[in-house]
């Protein structure tokens, strides 16, 4: 086993074949293309091969000011091992450094003790923040 963690883009058939372990990927069903173009749209990204299979992925896409962490991926059978917080460490270290000035993301069920352990905090109920649901559901997984 030999992992790399590196600061380019999968292409868009690898990032495909990772994001489908997911199973977020529901109606409406994303193609290689729809990603590709989410990896244009990014502005840092690190992608972790092991002898050139990419196993594990997550990216930042920011104005400057605010960033959003997305598609914090890590193979099933790669999961478990460290990898998904060096991915998220050097997400924040490198948004950081930009002086972002903060950093969200949107938790998947059942990652919140995760996210919580790498300094995320849970938002307030209270506290502003909403996503666009259309025709009452979520439009998004």
């Amino acid at each position: 086993m030999t992992i790399r963690y590196q600061t380019f883009p999968p292409t868009p058939a690898e990032y495909f074949t990772l994001f489908e372990t997911t199973g977020w990927n529901a109606d409406p069903q994303l193609t290689p293309t729809d990603l590709a173009k989410a990896l244009v749209s990014s502005w840092y990204m690190i992608s972790v091969y092991d002898d050139g299979r990419l196993i594990g992925f997550g990216r930042v896409v920011t104005d400057t000011i605010h960033a959003m962490i997305y598609d914090l991926i890590v193979a099933p059978d790669y999961q478990r091992q460290g990898i998904g917080g060096e991915i998220l460490d050097r997400l924040v270290k490198r948004s950081q450094t930009a002086r972002i000035r903060d950093i969200q993301l949107f938790c998947a069920t059942g990652k919140r003790e995760f996210y919580e352990r790498h300094g995320f905090e849970v938002r307030p109920d209270d506290g502003p923040g909403m996503q666009y649901c259309k025709n009452g559901s979520s439009a998004s997984p």
